[in-house]
C-alpha cells in the first residue's frame, strides 16, 4: 500500500560568526563565492518548485547583519547581487522563515539574563528583512535546556525544533516522527524532534530514492507506523562539499533536491514536503515530553552533552569570562537609574560586545577561536570602565556604589 501520510519538513541553518564574511571575500575569494551562492540557489529553487517544495530556513541574527552591510553588498556584487537575494526570500511562500538568537549563542551556556534580548533582537531583524514574523525557533548548535521554554514562549514562538535523541516522551516509547508538548515551569511549547540519522545524510550526500526508501522503511518500523508520521531534517545549508558544490547536477540540489521535487510533482513520491507551520495548525500534538539538555553531534562528539563548546578549561574560563561581564553589565543597569541613557555609547558599546562574544563558534572549535571571545570580552571591559567613570560623575557627591572597574560588592 503507498502511504500518503508521511510529511517531510526540510530546515536549512544559515549562520556566519561576526565579521567572516567580510575576512573571506579578502582571504579566500573562492571560498567566499562558494558560500554566498549556497544562500542564492534556496530562493532560486524555492521559486522553480513553487508548486511543491517547502523550505525552513534560518539564518543568525549576524548573518543577517552581514548581508545588510553595504560593503559586503558591494564586494559581493560580482558574485551576487544580495538585496535582490534577499527580495526574493522575502517573496518565497514556500519558505517559512526561522528564528535564532541574534549572535548564535548557546543558549544553556551564557547568562539567562542575556536571553531575552538575543531572542528578541534576531526575532525583530528576521521580522524587518524578510517581513514575516518567524513561528518557530531553530537553538543554535541545537543546544537546548527545558529552562529555555518560557523565553521562547515569551519571544512569540510557537515551537521549537530539537535533536530527536534528546526527547524523552512521557510514554517511554521513543518515537521521533511526531511533536510533542514539553513544559516548564507551567508554560508548555510545541517540541519537533529532528531526525539525526536522515539529517546527518542531508548533510553530506544523498539521492531521492535512498531518501524515499530510508524514510519508508524507518516510519514502517516506528512505533505508530499508521499514524501521521512527520520527519524533520535539518542541517547547515552553506557548510561541505555537498552545499558548497558549485556543478549544481552534483550538489544538494542538483542531485538531491530537484528529482526529489520532480517526483513530488509527478506523485510518483509517497513523501509529502511540508511548512512546519501549516503541519502544526492541522496536527495539534497532545502527547507530552521531556527534553534532555543536549545538542547536535558535531564532529566526533554525540551532542549528549556541551563539550563541544564547554569540554576544556580555557573553554569554561572564557564563558565565565563573558558570564562575569554580563553580571557588570546587568548590575549597573539594575542598580543606576537611566543608566543605559547616561552610559553613552561606551555602555552600549559594551553591552554589543557581550553579546557578540557568546556566539558559539568562537568556543566551537577547541581553543583555537577562543583569542576572538577574549578580544572582545577585553573591549567589553575597557567599555564598562568607560560607562562606570561616566556615570560616577552624574552622581551626587555622597553618592557610593561606583569604582573604577565595576561597582563595589
Amino acid at each position: 500500500m503507498t502511504r500518503t501520510d508521511i510529511h517531510h519538513a526540510l530546515g536549512l541553518h544559515m549562520h556566519q560568526p561576526p565579521g567572516n564574511l567580510r575576512l573571506l571575500i579578502d582571504a579566500n575569494p573562492w571560498e567566499a563565492e562558494e558560500i554566498i551562492r549556497c544562500y542564492e540557489r534556496v530562493p532560486r529553487y524555492a521559486r522553480q518548485y513553487r508548486d511543491v517544495a517547502r523550505f525552513h530556513v534560518g539564518f543568525s541574527g549576524v548573518l543577517l547583519e552581514q548581508l545588510l552591510d553595504p560593503e559586503i553588498v558591494d564586494r559581493y556584487r560580482r558574485i551576487v547581487d544580495i538585496p535582490a537575494m534577499l527580495e526574493r526570500y522575502r517573496e518565497a511562500d514556500n519558505i517559512e522563515q526561522i528564528g535564532m538568537g541574534y549572535y548564535h549563542p548557546i543558549f544553556p551556556l551564557i547568562p539567562r539574563a542575556d536571553w531575552s534580548e538575543q531572542l528578541a533582537s534576531g526575532r525583530m531583524l528576521m521580522e524587518r528583512v524578510f517581513g514575516r514574523t518567524p513561528r518557530g525557533f531553530w537553538p543554535p548548535e541545537m543546544a537546548f535546556t527545558m529552562g529555555m521554554i518560557p523565553a521562547l514562549v515569551q519571544a512569540g514562538y510557537d515551537y521549537v525544533v530539537v535533536d530527536g535523541v534528546h526527547v524523552r516522551p512521557a510514554d517511554g516509547i521513543s518515537d521521533v516522527f511526531r511533536p510533542y508538548i514539553a513544559c516548564h515551569d507551567g508554560v508548555c511549547i510545541t517540541v519537533v524532534p529532528r531526525d539525526r540519522d536522515v539529517s546527518n545524510a542531508q548533510e553530506s550526500g544523498l539521492n531521492p530514492r535512498w531518501f524515499r526508501d530510508e524514510v519508508l522503511c524507518r516510519t514502517a518500523g516506528s512505533p505508530r507506523p499508521d499514524e501521521k508520521r512527520l520527519i524533520t531534517t535539518w542541517s547547515d545549508g552553506e557548510n561541505g562539499g555537498w552545499f558548497r558544490q558549485t556543478h549544481e547536477p552534483s550538489g544538494f540540489f542538483g542531485h538531491f533536491f530537484a528529482p526529489y521535487m520532480e517526483q513530488v510533482r509527478a506523485g510518483t513520491c509517497p513523501i509529502i514536503p511540508v511548512r512546519l507551520g501549516d503541519y502544526l495548525g492541522r496536527v495539534t500534538p497532545s502527547a507530552h515530553a521531556q527534553v534532555q539538555t543536549g545538542a547536535w553531534n558535531v564532529g566526533s562528539t554525540s551532542g549528549e552533552d556541551l563539550s563541544q563548546w564547554a569540554g576544556s578549561a580555557r573553554q569554561r574560563e572564557a564563558a565565565a569570562e563573558v558570564a562575569k561581564l554580563s553580571a557588570r553589565y546587568w548590575q549597573l543597569v539594575r542598580c543606576l537609574r537611566d543608566a543605559a541613557r547616561n552610559g553613552g555609547d561606551a555602555l552600549a558599546r559594551a553591552r554589543r560586545l557581550i553579546l557578540e562574544a557568546e556566539t558559539s563558534c568562537f568556543l566551537c572549535w577547541g581553543d583555537s577561536w577562543i583569542p576572538h571571545l577574549h578580544a572582545r570580552t577585553r573591549e567589553a571591559s575597557l567599555a564598562l570602565d568607560e560607562a562606570e567613570v561616566a556615570l560616577a560623575r552624574r552622581l551626587p557627591p555622597d553618592a557610593t556604589g561606583l569604582r573604577l572597574g565595576g561597582l563595589a560588592e
